[in-house]
C-alpha cells in the first residue's frame, strides 16, 4: 500500500501549501489554476466515492459532471496511490460490465485527541470516517502533563487495535474549547490558565509524532458532522456542542463558517437576561458544568452521566428544572439564529446523555413553534455518538490533505 504522505503528493503537485479550513470564494476574488482545479476535481471523485459503500465510473461522471475520460484517469490515480480499490464488476445490462469502486480503509488514517475540562478522548479513523479505536477517560481539569500520559499510555493499544503503520497516518487533530485556560467554570483548580500558554505541538510532538492540526473543539465536532453526518440531508446548519462549557457553529453549505476572528458560534458566552441574575452568560445554565453544579447541590456529587436520566425523584426534579431553565436561555440564541442564517436544522451534540438530548431538543422544538418567525427550522440531534469532537478532530487531516474545500480553489493570497 501506498503510504499518504506520497497519496497526498499525488493528490496536488505542491503540498506545501495547506488549504485554509472554512474559507469562501466570496472573502475575496481569488482566480485558480489548472493544478488547483485538477485537484479539486480529484478530491471531489474521492468524496463522492468515500460517500457511498461502492461506486461505478458512470455513476461518478453523472453526479460530479466530469467527463467520463476525466473519472477514468482521476480514479486510475486513486487506485494507484492506495485510496481506492476495485471490488468486481457490475454484473447484468448490456456491453462490458463496469467496475465497481470503493474507497480502500487503510488508504489513510487520522487520530482525534479532544481536550476538555472534564473528559480526554483518543480515536483513530480511517478513510471511510470508521472510528477504528477509541479511548476516553474522565478526569477533572485535566493538565497537560495528563494529557501527554494519557496519549503516552494508550497509543500503542490504539495502533494494534486499528491495525495501522505510521506511514498510513496523515496527521493528528486536537480539538478544545478556546480560551480553555481563561474561562473559568466551577471546580477549576489553581494553575489550570496554564493552558493559556501551552505549544499543543511541541506538548505532543514525541507521542505523535506526525503533523498536529488544532481546533476549536465545537468546530471539530460540526465539520465532523458536515463530512460523515446529517449534514448531506441538512447542508446549512447550526451546531450545539453541550459539554463541560457550551459551543456552537454555523455550518453554510457543509463549509464551517469561521468568521473574521474565528470566534463565530460563541453562543455560550451570549448574556443570559432570562437568569435574572447581572452577568450570566449562556453557558452558566446550558452546560454539563451547570447541570452537575445542581446535581451536586442537590446531594448528587460526580453523579455518574448514565444515572442522569434514571428513575429517581430527586435527579429528575433537578434534571427536569435544568431543561426547562437550559431551553429557557437558549430561546432568544436560537431565534438570532434562525432570523440570520435560516438553516436546515439546529443540530444538538456533545456529552449530554442521549435521552436528555433528545428532550432538550425537543423542549426547544416546542418552545420556538410558539414564537411568530420567518421560517422555522427543527432543532435535531447530531448524528455522531459523544465524542463528536475527536471523531472531528480526526477529520481535520483529511480535510487538509484528501477532501474537497473551496480553499483548495484559491490562488490569491497563497505564498509564492
Amino acid at each position: 500500500m501506498t503510504g499518504p504522505a506520497s497519496s497526498a503528493q499525488g493528490m496536488a503537485e505542491d503540498t506545501r501549501e495547506a488549504p485554509v479550513r472554512g474559507a469562501r470564494l466570496a472573502r475575496g476574488l481569488s482566480g485558480t489554476n489548472l493544478v488547483r482545479a485538477g485537484d479539486y476535481n480529484q478530491r471531489t471523485v474521492l468524496q463522492a466515492i468515500r460517500l457511498k459503500t461502492e461506486t461505478t465510473r458512470v455513476a461518478l461522471a453523472a453526479e460530479t459532471g466530469l467527463t467520463p475520460a476525466t473519472i477514468a484517469n482521476i480514479t486510475n490515480r486513486l487506485i494507484d496511490i492506495g485510496l481506492v480499490r476495485t471490488t468486481g464488476r457490475v454484473q447484468g445490462g448490456r456491453g462490458q460490465p463496469p467496475l465497481r469502486l470503493q474507497v480502500d480503509p487503510d488508504g489513510a488514517f487520522g487520530i482525534g485527541l479532544n481536550i476538555d475540562r472534564d473528559h480526554l478522548t483518543l480515536v483513530v479513523l480511517d478513510l471511510t470516517g470508521e472510528v477504528r479505536a477509541r479511548r476516553m477517560r474522565d478526569v477533572a481539569y485535566p493538565m497537560p502533563a495528563d494529557v501527554v500520559a494519557f496519549v503516552r499510555e494508550n497509543m500503542a493499544e490504539l495502533q494494534s487495535e486499528a491495525g495501522f503503520g505510521p506511514a498510513a497516518v496523515l496527521g493528528v487533530g486536537v480539538a478544545m474549547p478556546d480560551d480553555l485556560g481563561r474561562i473559568a467554570l466551577p471546580g477549576q483548580p489553581a494553575g489550570y490558565a496554564v493552558w493559556s500558554d501551552v505549544d499543543l505541538p511541541a506538548l505532543l510532538a514525541a507521542e505523535l509524532p506526525w503533523d498536529i492540526h488544532v481546533d476549536n473543539d465545537a468546530a471539530a465536532a460540526a465539520l465532523g458532522e458536515a463530512q460523515n453526518g446529517t449534514a448531506f440531508d441538512t447542508p446549512t446548519f447550526f451546531y450545539l456542542l453541550i459539554a463541560a462549557g457550551l459551543g456552537g457553529g454555523p455550518v453554510i453549505d457543509r463549509t464551517y463558517h469561521r468568521g473574521a476572528n474565528a470566534r463565530s458560534g460563541e453562543l455560550g458566552l451570549m448574556p443570559d437576561p432570562t437568569a435574572g441574575r447581572p452577568g450570566a452568560l449562556v453557558q452558566d445554565t446550558v452546560s454539563l458544568s451547570a447541570l452537575n453544579q445542581r446535581l451536586a447541590e442537590a446531594g448528587f456529587p460526580d453523579l455518574p452521566r448514565s444515572e442522569m436520566n434514571g428513575t429517581d425523584p430527586a435527579i429528575a426534579t433537578v434534571v427536569d428544572q435544568w431543561i426547562a431553565d437550559a431551553a429557557r436561555s437558549l430561546t432568544a440564541p436560537l431565534v438570532a439564529v434562525q432570523c440570520l442564517i435560516d438553516p436546515d436544522a439546529v443540530l444538538l451534540g456533545g456529552r449530554l446523555p442521549m435521552p436528555l438530548m433528545r428532550r432538550l431538543a425537543e423542549a426547544l422544538d416546542n418552545v420556538l413553534a410558539n414564537i411568530p418567525l420567518p421560517a422555522r427550522t427543527p432543532v435535531l440531534t447530531a448524528s455522531m455518538a459523544e465524542d463528536a469532537p475527536a471523531i472531528g478532530a480526526a477529520m481535520l487531516p483529511f480535510l487538509d490533505h484528501l477532501l474537497p474545500s473551496d480553499a483548495i480553489l484559491m490562488q490569491a493570497g497563497r505564498p509564492r
